[in-house]
């Protein structure tokens, strides 16, 4: 999976161990980019203090709640990268108080790291991702994820490919729904619209 994530760009040297990044004033991490990288490449995503995922301390985690996306009353998403020219997001996806993610089927491969709780596919009773599991998940795999009731606070880091095709519940051949990067980022829009954000917050995610 580290293909995936590696910037076409030469990246910038930033210094994230305390908190801080060695940028002028007007400098967006968001929107960083090597002085000696090509003209026409795209800008690094820089994003500090992810795992801070709960802490107490506001200098560790001074995260704005409204970036979370809701789908459902307890199913969010936070942008990462969405990547529209190569058909592929990156997402933190959280769920509260467990929950189910509808059957579906992926067209291509998924990359998975646990960050908090525990989650697992119905279909692969074998094996649950807790805290610190990698998944990988190939194309043509159909499944249903759960969070267990009991599980206070999910959260994963998904890198999905292309479409994620809903299936009918007892047809697995009976396509109901699906996501991709531009639902994902046309959800992005009209919740940050919504909240204040404003629409355009979302294109510092967007490559």
């Amino acid at each position: 999976m580290t293909h995936a994530f590696i910037s076409i760009a030469p990246i910038t040297t930033i210094n994230i161990n305390n908190n801080s990044l060695n940028h002028s004033k007007n400098f967006n991490p968001l929107r960083a980019k090597a002085q000696n990288a090509p003209t026409e490449a795209q800008s690094d995503i820089i994003i500090p203090n992810l795992l801070h995922l709960h802490s107490s301390s506001s200098s560790d985690n001074n995260e704005d709640p409204r970036v979370w996306v809701p789908q459902t009353p307890n199913l969010s998403f936070r942008p990462l990268c969405l990547n529209v020219s190569q058909g592929y997001y990156v997402n933190l996806l959280k769920f509260k108080g467990g929950g189910i993610l509808g059957k579906h089927r992926h067209s291509s491969p998924v990359h998975a790291l646990t960050l908090e709780g525990s989650w697992g596919y119905d279909e692969h009773p074998e094996w649950h991702a807790s805290k610190g599991t990698y998944v990988f998940e190939p194309p043509g795999e159909t499944h249903t994820l759960r969070v267990d009731q009991d599980c206070e606070v999910m959260t994963a880091l998904f890198h999905v490919t292309g479409a994620l095709l809903y299936v009918d519940e007892k047809d697995d051949e009976n396509v109901i729904g699906f996501d991709d990067v531009f639902t994902k980022l046309e959800k992005a829009k009209a919740w940050y619209r919504e909240c204040g954000l404003g629409e355009d917050y979302v294109q510092q995610f967007v490559r």
